[in-house]
């Protein structure tokens, strides 16, 4: 159920999207599919000689506990960046259907969520540019409901929104994963795909590392929270786009409603493209 502020928030929106067809002058809503470059979504597969360890490591399709957006696509610099005021409908995942030569789903299921501390899941979340000494840091500004993906291996699967995500000029849309997703698509050219994470690189001896434990939590799960993102993996593309609807008159009112909020609500039925077994 929306609450009182949520309700405003949604018609308030709604207004803007209106005025913005109805009075002459003021540009007309458009559907932009924020993240959508040349190469279509994809389930990412791994090599059929690959073992269930290497589904995690040489087959480095799983993202683990941390948050991740997109540096470049198809040569395309911050695909994910928004750069025109709305609010996001939906969000679309390329999930793996996992299955590799020697396993079964269920033997590889229970490894990866021992490992990672639960089932498959991921969440929306739209990141916020805050200047720091450090370099800039991205901010949580809101983010979707979490949504479990075991449901939804081996196909391209859109998950819309009951509560529509205001979003304004400058902001980032990232993934993040609470436990793990296998959303990765590996060995592509490294200066056309390449996406950031959470992580923070630690320098020993002169040289960095972005590893981690399976119990290092760096996922952005909270609101407010803040990361640098200074662990980049090239030759790699996180699947996801998102459905943005534009209301460039709603920019000084999505703005306000914005800062620093949690989105709650629950997702509409997802929408499966193809699911692969």
């Amino acid at each position: 159920m929306f609450n009182g502020r949520m309700k405003r928030l949604v018609l308030a929106l709604a207004a803007a999207f209106s005025a913005a067809v109805a009075v002459p002058g003021l540009a007309s809503a458009v559907e932009i599919q924020v993240g959508s470059t040349t190469t279509a979504l994809a389930a990412p597969t791994c090599p059929q000689e690959a073992t269930v360890q290497e589904t995690e490591q040489d087959c480095a399709i799983v993202l683990t506990k941390t948050s991740a957006y997109e540096t470049v696509s198809d040569g395309v610099a911050d695909p994910d960046r928004i750069t025109t005021p709305g609010v996001i409908d939906s969000f679309t995942l390329g999930i793996s259907g996992l299955v590799i030569q020697g396993a079964t789903l269920s033997s590889e299921l229970t490894t990866l969520d021992d490992n990672w501390g639960g089932p498959p899941a991921a969440q929306l979340t739209v990141l916020r540019p805050v200047a720091s000494t450090s370099g800039t840091r991205w901010a949580v500004a809101a983010q979707s409901p979490v949504m479990p993906l075991v449901s939804y291996l081996g196909g391209v699967v859109e998950f819309p929104l009951i509560a529509p995500i205001p979003v304004v000029r400058g902001e980032l849309l990232a993934i993040t994963v609470p436990t793990w997703a296998p959303i990765l698509t590996f060995g592509l050219t490294a200066d056309q795909f390449a996406y950031s994470q959470s992580h923070t690189q630690i320098i020993t001896n002169g040289s960095s590392s972005c590893e981690t434990t399976s119990t290092a939590t760096l996922a952005q799960s909270t609101l407010g929270d803040q990361a640098l993102y200074t662990c980049s993996f090239e030759g790699t593309r996180l699947e996801y786009s998102a459905l943005e609807i534009t209301a460039p008159s709603a920019s000084a009112s999505a703005r306000k409603h914005h800062k620093h909020r949690a989105r709650p609500g629950k997702a509409k039925r997802a929408k499966v493209h193809g699911i692969r077994r």
